[in-house]
């Protein structure tokens, strides 16, 4: 706890320097002392939310400490490029994929990093990082990098309201956590909205920026030799093709090397040479006997069929989602009001739907998380086990049929929703309460009486 005031005193001093330097930087500086500025802002950045997340998540240690030291190296990497585009002009277009490139490493490697430990009991708090540590590559984005670093913020609520659900009433150090790495990325939104507004500032005045040349790599392999032939198999094969010749023109003569085959020899004309158990070897086929037919080799339909190919795409109005698995980065952004989604027998998978639409429908479907942003119509759920949904806007219903364990996130704009559910079993929905999150189940027995004139059924926990 002191640990943490004392970090809260140090996020108040950054504070009331950056309102001195706010106050100091008026009308009188240059473009060029405006961008040297803008790294210093960064710096309090790093040394306030970023600092606070990384000591929290080394309190809590294990892989999610391991995860944050890669946060914090691809935040200093990224301060370098902006101390570059301070005092370099912009690079060219084949230049600047270079000078980005650790960067996008850095975040691939963060990404990596999550699945495989799918196994960690931090696997959340990792998928929460993972998820929205693409908000870093806002450099590239144009001419709205500030959006863009909260549309990955809302791709992470996911899993930090699983966090918050988990740790709830066990650690508020997790709770803690949340925050801090929410926090990191709001600042780093109104870092954009004050300095980089439209994409990342580089100077005009700099001098030019040269990336570092790529070695060639090496050169391909020479074309194989044409395919010869030596002469002796072309005379062996000539000599073999004459001797077949010379064998065929004989004529009648052909015939002349073949051994006599007398009556008492031929099966047709001695019927005991068919069956004669003393003779096996000479024993031919029985001419009128009934014709054995083996059956065939049944086939392995489900070893030889090929799964279905992966599909997402917009067939006329309809979105389809289908046939994934193991994908947590899936995303339909380009929607309109009359357009609808389909996902279908899809397993272990993130799918994230952004605007607004007509309706969802999750369709024999596992282990899929579904987070969307606002839904006119409905949202169905069919046929499923273990399914996740989270809404960012609003939906007026949700509907959920023979499907087993479904957790349901609602925000403050969607709490006039409609539950409605039939063979079901499993259900919750957690919805905000203060700074946290407070879950409520959904019934799944009911008591049915007779009241004189009418049956009346009400929900039970304990039947009987």
């Amino acid at each position: 706890m002191a640990d943490f005031q004392n970090l809260v005193q140090r996020l108040e001093k950054v504070t009331i320097q950056l309102e001195d330097i706010t106050a100091k930087g008026g009308g009188g500086t240059s473009h060029e002392a405006g961008q040297d500025k803008y790294v210093q802002w960064f710096d309090f950045l790093l040394e306030g939310p970023v600092s606070l997340y990384v000591k929290l998540s080394h309190e809590i240690g294990s892989d999610v400490a391991h995860h944050a030291d890669m946060v914090k190296a691809l935040f200093d990497t990224e301060r370098a490029l902006l101390e570059m585009a301070s005092n370099s002009q912009k690079p060219s277009d084949v230049e600047l994929p270079l000078i980005l490139k650790p960067l996008s490493n850095g975040m691939e490697q963060v990404q990596a990093f999550r699945e495989k430990q799918r196994s960690s009991k931090f696997f959340n708090h990792l998928s929460a990082v993972s998820e929205s540590i693409s908000a870093l590559a806002w450099v590239t984005m144009a001419p709205k990098p500030g959006p863009y670093v909260k549309e990955m913020t809302d791709a992470a609520m996911f899993y930090t309201n699983r966090v918050l659900k988990d740790y709830k009433d066990k650690d508020k150090k997790h709770i803690e956590w949340v925050k801090s790495l929410l926090a990191m990325w709001t600042k780093l939104q109104d870092y954009i909205k004050e300095h980089h507004t439209t994409g990342l500032v580089w100077s005009k005045t700099g001098r030019p920026h040269r990336a570092a040349c790529i070695p060639p790599g090496p050169p391909p392999p020479p074309p194989p030799p044409p395919c010869t032939f030596s002469q002796q198999p072309q005379v062996e094969s000539t000599s073999s093709h004459s001797a077949l010749l010379a064998e065929i023109n004989q004529g009648q003569r052909i015939t002349s090397g073949l051994k006599h085959v007398s009556n008492d020899m031929k099966t047709h004309k001695n019927p005991a040479l068919r069956q004669s158990p003393a003779a096996p070897n000479l024993a031919g086929p029985k001419p009128y006997g009934s014709k054995v037919v083996s059956p065939p080799a049944a086939s392995n339909k489900s070893a030889s069929a090929k799964k279905p190919a992966p599909l997402l795409e917009l067939s006329g109005k309809k979105w389809r989602v289908e046939h994934y698995e193991n994908n947590n980065n899936l995303l339909i952004d380009q929607t309109e009001l009359k357009q609808v989604v389909y996902i279908f027998n899809c397993n272990d998978c993130t799918v994230q739907v952004k605007g607004k639409i007509n309706s969802i429908t999750v369709d024999s479907c596992k282990k899929v998380a579904l987070i969307f942003e606002n839904v006119v119509g409905i949202v169905e759920v069919i046929n499923s086990k273990s399914l996740q949904l989270q809404v960012t806007g609003m939906v007026p219903t949700i509907s959920i049929n023979k499907t087993d364990g479904c957790q349901v996130y609602l925000n403050k704009e969607s709490l006039g929703c409609e539950i409605i559910s039939a063979k079901s079993s499993e259900m919750n929905i957690s919805i905000p309460h203060g700074s946290d999150l407070k879950e409520y189940p959904v019934p799944e027995q009911f008591k049915t009486v007779w009241m004189g004139s009418k049956f009346v059924t009400e929900p039970t926990e304990i039947a009987g």
